[in-house]
């Protein structure tokens, strides 16, 4: 898995920088935050990784290009990037593995509205989101 090498240093750096921690992006990808800390554990003995559906959520609902967060430069000689637990369709059907893809994505899509919110509280004060926090009751 030569492109995860740098993944728990990269989440780490992102969410660090959009000022995230590590429960905001358990939320944001559907899990438990002690999850979210095995990806980010720099002991490669006790590191896990999200799955790919864990991977789009934090993409696309940090608006983070996925070439951030892989090492997409060593993916190999073939030229192409294989996911653990990528596989969409039992048989070798392309078109129906699209489709599927599809559908996840426009799953975890955000609304407008949902963007508008985000870009909002991360431009807020760090005391003002904490208070966003706590009305929430998070």
């Amino acid at each position: 898995m030569r492109y995860l090498q740098t993944f728990n240093r990269r989440l780490r750096q992102i969410r660090e920088a959009g000022q995230l921690s590590c429960g905001d992006v358990a939320e944001m990808c559907g899990v438990d935050e002690a999850r979210v800390v095995t990806w980010e554990s720099t002991d490669a003995r006790q590191r896990a990784w999200p799955g790919v559906t864990e991977l789009l959520d934090f993409c696309l609902k940090t608006e983070t290009p996925l070439e951030d967060l892989l090492d997409l430069d060593d993916a190999g000689d073939t030229g192409q990037l294989e996911l653990p637990g990528l596989a969409f369709s039992q048989g070798d059907d392309l078109s129906t593995a699209l489709k599927e893809l599809e559908r996840e994505i426009s799953r975890i899509q955000l609304s407008e509205e949902e963007v508008e919110l985000l870009r909002r509280f991360r431009k807020t004060s760090g005391e003002n989101r904490r208070m966003i926090l706590q009305i929430l009751g998070k």
